[in-house]
């Protein structure tokens, strides 16, 4: 993959080293534009509270390990970590026991906003002023030990046989690069005319399908090494309906549609050429039930306890649904939340703003169908090691 900008080539081999969610807390930040995602996990914890019901309790000697794999820098991964110790600690406490210490690692790409997401974290408990039951008992104080790690999920990230419960959300449908052949022009799966798998070749889609099988493969192996025997793991990613992987649903309405369109407009406007905007595609997959089990019985590393498609809803936050401004606003702030840093490094600060600009003002001009259309599915799985 080459992702051109002004002044920046950006390879495959160096794409986990830029690619982020929109750090800060401005208005295009993920920190503020991850509302819905917060609705989507909400629905989903009876699901995660299962899961972590299989958890094998250990001795209240040994610290109780969380991670949260892509954790990205707003309040949600904070959330769902605090969920997930509270809960355990309840399972401990109905048995009579001293809850362990707890400990919680944050991880993503290098590039991720550690920064933003390490000032929203609250002080921790005073450990030495009284008892673990204190400690998990005190308001705006967290009872458990932090690290961030920085890196692909791609790979190893833990020691062997080191974490009790791994969570995932909303991560996995990034994949590690662009297919090559996506960006080749010289193969039959080159996307041309298009940024995203959304309406693609058969061919297109298929080098995309490949390289989440690949990717997968290797997350589900990496993991295998670090968790516990008796461990869990819960991942939700983006889903689709459709046996057709060209017909990518919400996702394809998201980063297929007005999206596109915005691409077109700068070339048509000229102020980019077509070729830049070939060279520029989403890295993401949005798996089919189907796609997932595959991968998952073929690599063997895991057992399913649980794997389903969860309707999420929109991806939109608006306070007044009527006001057509505001959901064009939200569809380019979302867009620009989570491609926005790889939309920068390819055409540049000054573009990127043309870009989205004219995301919203389609956004704005399609408000009603947006809300009535742009619906996400995910697919949630619940899976023990084998």
């Amino acid at each position: 993959m080459a992702l051109k900008g002004d002044n920046v080539v950006v390879s495959n081999m160096k794409l986990e080293r830029i690619f982020s969610m929109k750090g800060g807390k401005g208005d295009t930040s993920y920190a503020n534009n991850s509302q819905a995602q917060a609705r989507h996990a909400r629905s989903m914890l009876h699901l995660l509270e299962e899961t972590l019901d299989g958890v094998q309790l250990n001795s209240p000697e040994v610290p109780f390990v969380v991670v949260d794999l892509g954790c990205s820098s707003g309040n949600n991964t904070i959330y769902v970590v605090n969920v997930i110790i509270k809960h355990m600690t309840k399972r401990y406490e109905a048995l009579g026991q001293e809850p362990p210490e707890f400990s919680a690692f944050f991880s993503d790409l290098p590039s991720n906003d550690f920064n933003t997401l390490f000032q929203l974290l609250p002080p921790l408990a005073n450990y030495g002023g009284g008892s673990m039951e204190e400690c998990l008992a005190a308001d705006n104080h967290r009872s458990y030990f932090v690290a961030g790690v920085p890196g692909s999920f791609y790979q190893r990230l833990f020691p062997a046989k080191s974490i009790d419960v791994f969570h995932s959300a909303f991560s996995l449908h990034w994949l590690s690069q662009v297919p090559e052949s996506v960006l080749d022009k010289r193969s039959t799966a080159y996307n041309k005319g298009r940024v995203f798998i959304h309406g693609a070749s058969e061919s297109t889609a298929n080098a995309y399908k490949k390289q989440f099988q690949t990717d997968l493969a290797v997350f589900l192996r990496s993991r295998s090494q670090e968790m516990k025997r008796g461990g869990s793991m819960f991942l939700v990613c983006l889903g689709r309906t459709s046996v057709d992987p060209t017909d990518h649903g919400g996702a394809g309405l998201l980063f297929g549609t007005h999206f596109q369109d915005a691409w077109d407009d700068l070339v048509q406007e000229g102020l980019i050429s077509a070729e830049k905007r070939d060279n520029f595609n989403i890295p993401v997959y949005a798996p089919s039930l189907q796609d997932f089990k595959e991968v998952v019985e073929a690599d063997g590393s895991f057992v399913v306890n649980k794997l389903q498609v969860f309707k999420g809803g929109s991806p939109l936050v608006v306070n007044q649904p009527d006001d057509a401004a505001e959901v064009g606003r939200a569809l380019a702030n979302s867009c620009r939340s989570v491609s926005g840093v790889l939309v920068d490094a390819h055409i540049g600060d000054k573009l990127s703003e043309e870009l989205f600009s004219r995301v919203e003002r389609r956004g704005t001009s399609h408000a009603k169908v947006l809300l009535e259309q742009l619906q996400f599915f995910h697919i949630v799985a619940s899976l023990s090691l084998a």
